[in-house]
């Protein structure tokens, strides 16, 4: 079993930059967690500071309830991929997966004993004396990881590993990193701008901007119930309108727009400026209005995307909207010009903070 990370208000400075501010989370032992972000937020660096290549300005981090603090990165118990795999291409594959043990001292023939152990974790059996240049972009990806999990790290860390495979082979390692994280049990943690990746590999996500985490939770709470409009609009397509909060009830708010009056969930706004948020696979399109939250409106583009397909329309009042429908045969598709409705349920729409979190 892999091994607990606790960050207790972390700060990290770069002169008079501020790329991580004031992070709480404890990442429990055996967990697949994925900071998933923009570029620049500060996910990389704390990755870095876990593997002990940046020290915090301020707070504290703890690897299997141990302070980090003065442990150089050799002395800590993670193993680092970065997004350039970095192997060694005059070694053969079995050599570059053993390399960590050859430092430690370790005999060849053990070396390469676990080094074909290894290759069959990650399904390369008969791959050990290849050359890397021999290897597809994926093997080279599971020699990696190979190569990581040789000097038997107790936190695995991965930075953006699959930002240079295409679309399928990306899709394809996700399922085989969330399969050796099973097999092993050791602790992931996984940095991303792909929400696809971190929705899929995950057991929780850490969602941040600006330095800042603003939201922590598992996948399908992420997607679903986002924290504010920033989460909202970063994991997932939303039909956003502006307006203000009218009459509540149960936890469900009157909400006016220059559009119309529309009824949704109502987040922990907090007093702060507020937007309305729909999913368009949560929109619908009908030639009849709904019981409430209903949208006339004109169809202007049908785009075909396999699996769904989007129907954009306009409302005469100005507002743009997409709904997703399901490419099963079993939904009347619109065709441009024709003259319809958009509709959301009360319970598929939330009312959330316009922004971010900042700091106190």
């Amino acid at each position: 079993m892999g091994a607990g990370i606790d960050l207790d208000n972390v700060v990290c400075d770069f002169g008079s930059f501020r790329a991580v501010d004031h992070v709480n989370v404890s990442i429990q032992p055996g967990e697949f967690f994925s900071f998933l972000g923009p570029s620049g937020c500060g996910k990389t660096t704390i990755l870095r500071m876990i593997s002990g290549f940046n020290d915090p300005t301020s707070g504290s981090i703890r690897i299997g309830g141990k302070d980090t603090l003065g442990q150089r990165p050799n002395q800590r118990p993670t193993a680092l991929i970065f997004q350039n795999l970095a192997l060694f291409p005059l070694m053969t594959i079995w050599e570059n997966i053993a390399f960590g043990l050859e430092v430690r001292g370790v005999g060849k023939a053990e070396r390469r004993a676990k080094a074909e152990e290894l290759l069959a974790l990650v399904d390369l059996p008969g791959a050990a004396d290849k050359m890397v240049s021999q290897l597809s972009g994926g093997q080279k990806q599971r020699v990696a990881i190979a190569r990581a999990l040789a000097v038997e790290p107790d936190v695995m860390l991965l930075d953006e590993p699959l930002s240079a495979l295409d679309l399928k082979l990306r899709q394809h390692m996700r399922a085989e990193l969330r399969a050796i994280q099973k097999r092993t049990g050791v602790t992931f943690i996984y940095i991303t701008h792909d929400q696809g990746e971190a929705l899929a590999m995950s057991d929780r996500v850490g969602v941040m901007s600006q330095g800042r985490l603003q939201q922590v939770a598992d996948p399908r709470d992420i997607y679903n119930n986002p924290v504010n409009g920033f989460v909202a609009s970063f994991v997932g397509e939303n039909n956003i309108f502006t307006g203000t909060v009218g009459a509540t009830a149960s936890g469900m708010a009157r909400f006016d727009t220059a559009h119309g009056q529309f009824r949704a969930r109502l987040g922990e706004t907090g007093g702060a400026a507020v937007k309305l948020y729909v999913r368009p696979e949560h929109t619908l399109f009908a030639t009849e209005p709904g019981v409430e939250n209903s949208l006339p409106v004109t169809v202007t583009e049908v785009a075909f995307e396999g699996s769904f397909i989007s129907v954009h329309a306009h409302s005469d009042s100005g507002a743009s909207l997409v709904a997703e429908l399901r490419n099963d045969g079993g939904q009347m598709i619109p065709e441009t010009g024709q003259k319809g409705f958009m509709t959301f349920a009360a319970e598929r729409a939330s009312i959330l903070p316009d922004g971010i979190v900042r700091a106190k």
